[in-house]
């Protein structure tokens, strides 16, 4: 078999019918976001389509949203970023650590290279199992039911919160996550995909089997092991990781360390 029809058969299989798509709470945006497609097709910079018309795609939830997520690598993020400028496109940097976005006019898209608390980097992984589809009329990758359960699992803040979303991308597509990778994902924070699964088996009883009963013992096994050790020695708050405002006062005034940096030691 030549390497071209592997490659074609590669592509054709990574094809899918997208179940749903939101609905823009904007209508007049439908323009721009197929324009913005379009052009970033054309700029042969690799990228995901993620966020809402991922939710959408893959559980067939049809909800109101009012942009696109683009996801890149960070080395492509200011290609991307600077070929739209090049094309008359206003861009803002909202925070280099992970943000960018690209406007006409009061329309925009984002684009994302990382999480904003610092654990979620796209990387090349990201691109392995992606699939195709059609949007607006471009054929576009969308990040697969892994990497898209792993870049909302920190999202739990008081305005936003997406669990909902884990929840219902595992039922909808549990068969299409690669566990054993979603696990390298979290290794260090195991403890919030237990949360997770835990949550998905509580929201829906009758579907526990949709999650290996493997991942759930090891999750469980560390839970036990954990629980024989002595507390940590310097006082720790991880929430900022979940929301940067809602636990400030932990770092400020509480003598918590954040995610990084020193806290105080803990007294007995």
């Amino acid at each position: 078999m030549t390497s071209c029809t592997q490659g074609a058969r590669a592509a054709a299989s990574s094809r899918m019918e997208a179940k749903a798509v939101p609905q823009l709470a904007d209508r007049d945006a439908e323009v721009f976001i197929a324009q913005a497609v379009r052009e970033l097709v054309a700029s042969g910079i690799p990228f995901l389509v993620a966020g809402t018309y991922a939710v959408s795609a893959y559980t067939g939830i049809s909800r109101s949203t009012k942009d696109l997520d683009i996801f890149c690598k960070a080395g492509d993020y200011a290609r991307i970023l600077a070929h739209f400028k090049a094309r008359g496109y206003a861009v803002e940097i909202e925070d280099d650590r992970w943000l960018g976005k690209v406007f006409k006019g009061r329309h925009f898209f984002d684009v994302i290279f990382a999480s904003s608390n610092g654990t979620m980097p796209v990387s090349d992984q990201w691109f392995e199992k992606a699939r195709r589809i059609e949007l607006n009329g471009s054929h576009v990758s969308i990040i697969a039911p892994t990497e898209l359960i792993w870049s909302k699992c920190f999202v739990q803040q008081r305005d936003r919160y997406d669990g909902a979303d884990v929840a219902h991308v595992i039922l909808r597509a549990h068969d299409q996550i690669d566990w054993h990778k979603l696990l390298g994902y979290l290794e260090v924070h195991w403890e919030v995909l237990l949360i997770h699964l835990l949550n998905f088996r509580w929201i829906y009883p009758t579907e526990r089997d949709k999650v290996p009963l493997w991942l759930l013992d090891e999750l469980l096994d560390r839970l036990a092991a954990q629980r024989e050790l002595p507390l940590p020695q310097t006082k720790i708050c991880r929430g900022r990781m979940y929301s940067h405002s809602d636990f400030e006062i932990d770092v400020k005034e509480w003598g918590f360390a954040d995610v990084g940096g020193d806290g105080e030691a803990r007294s007995e």
